[in-house]
């Protein structure tokens, strides 16, 4: 299982602090969602504090869109050290032409699905990506509760995957904690991105151990 904590729910006034635990810890990947306030009703950071964390991260980026028009950004945060970045099947107009330009700038291709989407929309992409990444919350804000029904998207996913005779990580985002890590990976799941359960715990390092040993 690949772990990756959400930068989000990090403590901005200790930032580095919290980017070195998350580099001395079992921890595989940073998740880091972009949020620009139209697409999701929130902000969150863009192009300075991701170089800021670029130059401190250890481990690959993982970098999460939550943006309209996408596209206009793919190039930037490729140059800004996004080793998979990942853009929403409902900001995309052309989903395939944005999947081919994250792919042109030599970095893998994510494509993140919002709660109510269902999986068989991206069948017909599903061979050219290296994510998908099923929020299992309503995406926007940290800390809401997981929704149930993730498990059968995941499912079902796998057996598209499946289907298709190819291969790309099914990441979990939103709500993942140690309730429900283990039937996420029985379901199929390949990364678990945690935000509140790992930075609001007493011992995140601990937490974040406890989800890698599922």
């Amino acid at each position: 299982m690949i772990i990756a904590p959400s930068i989000l729910a990090a403590d901005f006034a200790n930032l580095e602090r919290d980017i070195d635990m998350i580099n001395s810890s079992d921890a595989d990947w940073f998740h880091i969602d972009v949020m620009d306030g139209v697409f999701v009703p929130n902000i969150s950071f863009g192009m300075p504090v991701l170089k800021a964390i670029k130059k401190l991260a250890k481990k690959p980026l993982d970098v999460h869109l939550m943006i309209v028009d996408p596209d206009r950004y793919i190039e930037t945060f490729a140059k800004l050290g996004a080793e998979i970045l990942t853009v929403h099947f409902e900001a995309c107009n052309h989903l395939h032409r944005s999947i081919q330009k994250i792919k042109s700038c030599g970095i893998k291709a994510g494509i993140a699905l919002n709660p109510h989407t269902p999986v068989d929309n991206i069948s017909e992409v599903i061979q050219d990506i290296d994510l998908v990444c099923l929020m299992s919350v309503n995406p926007g804000f940290g800390g809401q509760s997981f929704i149930e029904n993730t498990f059968q998207k995941v499912e079902k996913l796998r057996s598209i995957i499946k289907e298709k005779n190819t291969s790309c990580f099914i990441e979990i985002d939103g709500g993942v904690s140690n309730l429900n890590s283990s039937k996420l990976a029985k379901c199929g799941a390949d990364v678990l991105v945690a935000g509140s359960y790992v930075f609001n715990a007493e011992n995140p390092e601990s937490n974040i151990k406890l989800l890698k040993d599922i």
